[in-house]
């Protein structure tokens, strides 16, 4: 999600977050300790309930967003001294220890709260689009050019860029390239480019 890093854009992520895993709560969210992530979760996942009313006159008290009790949700700070990491705190922000055991138990990815594959996701995409690269002269000027090469940055690498670790062969047969995309089950081969920037952006 390219943009500022404030709360609009925070609750936008959100969103598509919810969107793309069909709103299912049963899913672990990890970020930094930023703290509008944790107003965008409750914003986007929170169910209005209502507060009870107090005797006496006067209207109502507003309904307030409450988050579901499977929504887990743990944040990771990481403590330097002199560029170094000397110390990781973890912390759960919504959820209970068991629910997130339980996330944990059932990933095929880590063990432990952390945000390294967002984060290595980041450095690929910096290492692949200039406009991002530090200390350059490759910066974007034009806000819409900036987060239409981020786009299509982030489609090329899972559609199109077969990575060696998600390769995989059947027995002791050959073996298969995967991008990301076909092992999340989004795509069942490998894009060329002509194929992506032909493709409908809204197919009938």
């Amino acid at each position: 999600m390219p943009g500022k890093r404030d709360g609009p854009t925070c609750e936008r992520l959100i969103h598509q977050v919810h969107d793309r895993t069909g709103g299912r709560a049963d899913v672990l969210l990890t970020s930094d300790e930023h703290a509008p992530y944790e107003t965008a979760i409750r914003e986007v996942y929170g169910v209005e309930t209502p507060r009870p009313r107090r005797p006496g006159p006067g209207r109502p008290p507003k309904s307030v967003k409450v988050v579901p009790a499977e929504i887990c949700y743990a944040t990771v700070r990481k403590r330097r001294e002199k560029g170094r990491v000397v110390e990781v705190v973890r912390t759960l922000v919504f959820g209970t220890l068991y629910l997130l055991g339980g996330l944990l138990k059932r990933s095929t990815a880590g063990t432990t709260i952390n945000t390294s594959f967002v984060e290595r996701n980041n450095g690929t995409d910096r290492h692949q689009n200039s406009r991002k690269h530090r200390k350059t002269y490759g910066f974007s000027k034009d806000p819409a050019m900036h987060r239409a090469a981020s786009y299509f940055v982030g489609y090329s690498y899972n559609f199109w860029w077969p990575v060696r670790t998600l390769r995989f062969r059947e027995g002791e047969g050959p073996w298969q390239a995967r991008t990301p995309a076909m092992a999340a089950g989004l795509s069942d081969h490998v894009w060329t480019i002509e194929e992506w920037v032909t493709y409908p952006a809204k197919p009938r």
